[in-house]
């Protein structure tokens, strides 16, 4: 099996959740079968699977996060600056929430940081490698 990433979530609702994902540009993979869990397809590689809290918890002790903090952001690289601005807008028009941190813009790279409607933080990214300051 070649390197693939899958990052699990812990959700209030799946279902709310998989529409949310699916507003920035996820595919749903139907292999989860019932209601505590979707599996989100962004590329062949990266996958987020979203799970019920009760399922979450049956996986580990560990609690659950405040939607008010965050432990880890998400980056998903996008193919134009207007892919970032469109993505920040289907995340505030489908329960999430747009620039919980200040638009960055440094001419070659360009993000907006985006919240999931259970404050999971999700950045989305323009960058020009060619455009790169150089570091010497």
């Amino acid at each position: 099996m070649s390197k693939k990433i899958f990052v699990s979530l812990p959700v209030t609702d799946v279902k709310a959740s998989m529409a949310f994902y699916e507003s920035l540009g996820f595919r749903n993979n139907p292999r989860f079968p019932d209601e505590t869990a979707a599996w989100m397809v962004w590329s062949e590689d990266i996958n987020f699977m979203l799970l019920s809290r009760e399922k979450w918890q049956a996986m580990t002790t560990r609690p659950i996060p405040p939607s008010t903090s965050s432990e880890v952001m998400l980056a998903l690289s996008l193919d134009s600056r207007d892919a970032v601005d469109a993505m920040a807008a289907a995340a505030a028009a489908n329960g999430g929430t747009a620039d919980i941190n200040p638009i960055e813009d440094h001419g070659f790279m360009y993000t907006r940081d985006l919240a999931d409607p259970d404050g999971h933080a999700v950045g989305a990214m323009w960058m020009d490698f060619s455009s790169m300051p150089s570091t010497s």
